[in-house]
């Protein structure tokens, strides 16, 4: 409960109000992540994602949760009966399908994400013990009864899963964690790049490989770090032009003091997730470097300080992110930002900030979203600046419409690397928000440092001026 603000009870007590409102009496949930918010556990059996292997089915009367049981400790185990949930043996899903089939059960089916073999062992099921195949459901309960009140047979709903957007609407304990963890984090990246400097300055030689090895040992002893959110983009040159770029200890570069070093990275703390991209030069950038590097800030300062009527979903928020870039001809081949779990998969939907503009999910007041704009030249560079930030409501002198209107609250705090900006190109107001920016990573992050570490915050937090 004090990371995750709502017990399992009201959370499933939630998911049941809204299976009877489609005319529902069960729904399957396949989504790893979606498992793990509802159910309030956490588990590790996949890299860098702190979910467990399991299907969950809710009845409107009970929920039954199957996993290998060998998972499952005492104390969970007490846990899970509790909250009225059943344990069953993960290869017993199908048979369970077919089972709410016979008993004609109405089940909610995210097509999204569950399998086929669950869809079409329900759909065989029902031909079995009904004749039919199952009928989808378009008028919520009045599909599962005939005129007279009887039932005609199962049905089916075909909708997303209502917990994805339950789990992307943070509450305000899991957004409590969500800064307080990325404060850690912002501790363990300023000793890493304390140390990084050093080394590079004293002419050691460095992999890739060896860098993304030092941050994680940085990481690692921070209270609450459980594992990385993903594997560490650690590219130098030319690599950082590679979006998805994974360095391997056989093939990897050496950190070139010359060249732009691009470094996405990111930490699961036991209270939250974290995902950050820092771009910065070890000697002296080219003027071209400096002006795409400003350029993809002022991206990423539009979309920082964007104020936006709500229900409005993220891609209309995009063109903020990439307006400065296409003001020279110039753009970037991936979306601006994705959702972030709450101490859970590093990338999460329903919403998103991209060009993609298939995705209607409004941006809603808690959501967590990554801001990451960029620029890259194939075989020479790459560029990205990358915080997360969360959805808030924010105060407008009018509310056209009689709407609410939102905006963004920064959760990273690390420095941007300065000597990269070009200031004949920024405004200032763009300066103000810089230093503002750096005001706060100073405030936040220097009670946690000493030394040389804390001595490298304050040289980097230093007010811009523009002459």
């Amino acid at each position: 409960m004090k990371y995750a603000g709502v017990d399992v009870s009201s959370k499933l007590s939630s998911l049941r109000s809204e299976l009877t409102n489609a005319g529902s009496s069960a729904i399957v949930i396949s989504m790893l992540d979606e498992i793990a918010w509802l159910l309030n556990l956490r588990g590790s059996d996949i890299p860098h994602s702190p979910v467990m292997y399991a299907y969950l089915i809710v009845e409107i009367d009970g929920a039954k949760l199957f996993i290998d049981e060998a998972k499952i400790n005492s104390d969970v185990m007490h846990y899970l009966k509790n909250a009225g949930i059943e344990l069953r043996p993960y290869e017993s899903i199908l048979s369970e399908i077919e089972s709410l089939a016979e008993k004609g059960a109405c089940l909610w089916l995210d097509t999204s994400s569950v399998s086929a073999a669950i869809v079409n062992t329900y759909k065989c099921a029902c031909d079995k013990y009904f004749g039919t195949a199952g009928t989808v459901n378009k008028k919520n309960t009045e599909a599962l009864n005939g005129t007279d009140g009887t039932s005609c047979g199962p049905t089916y709903v075909y909708r997303s899963s209502p917990i994805s957007l339950a789990k992307a609407v943070k509450n305000e304990a899991e957004l409590e964690g969500m800064r307080n963890s990325h404060l850690r984090d912002a501790a363990a990246l300023a000793q890493f790049w304390t140390w990084l400097e050093e080394e590079i300055s004293n002419g050691v030689i460095l992999t890739e490989v060896d860098v993304a090895d030092k941050l994680l040992e940085f990481r690692s002893k921070q209270n609450g770090f459980v594992d990385t959110s993903f594997d560490t983009i650690s590219a130098s040159g030319a690599n950082g032009a590679i979006i998805h770029y994974k360095p391997e200890p056989n093939s990897c570069s050496i950190v070139d003091a010359e060249k732009l070093f691009l470094l996405d990275s990111g930490a699961q703390f036991i209270d939250g997730t974290t995902d950050i991209t820092r771009t910065v030069h070890f000697g002296e950038p080219s003027s071209w470097q400096k002006e795409c590097f400003t350029r993809v800030l002022q991206g990423h300062i539009a979309l920082d300080q964007a104020i936006f009527p709500e229900n409005y979903p993220g891609f209309v928020l995009d063109a903020f992110a990439r307006s400065s870039l296409w003001k020279i001809g110039l753009d970037y081949r991936h979306g601006t930002g994705h959702g972030v779990g709450a101490a859970l998969n590093v990338h999460e939907g329903p919403q998103s900030i991209s060009f993609r503009f298939g995705n209607m999910t409004p941006l809603l007041k808690g959501m967590v979203v990554s801001n990451e704009p960029g620029y890259y030249e194939d075989h020479a560079f790459g560029i990205r600046i990358e915080n997360l930030l969360y959805v808030k409501e924010v105060s407008t002198p009018n509310r056209f419409g009689g709407l609410d209107y939102l905006g963004f609250e920064k959760l990273t705090f690390v420095p941007i690397q300065t000597k990269l900006i070009d200031l004949s190109i920024v405004s200032a107001a763009e300066i103000d928000w810089l230093n503002d920016y750096h005001k706060q990573v100073w405030e936040k992050v220097s009670p946690l440092l000493d030394g040389p570490a804390q001595q490298w915050l304050w040289n980097n937090t230093r007010p811009l001026i523009k002459y």
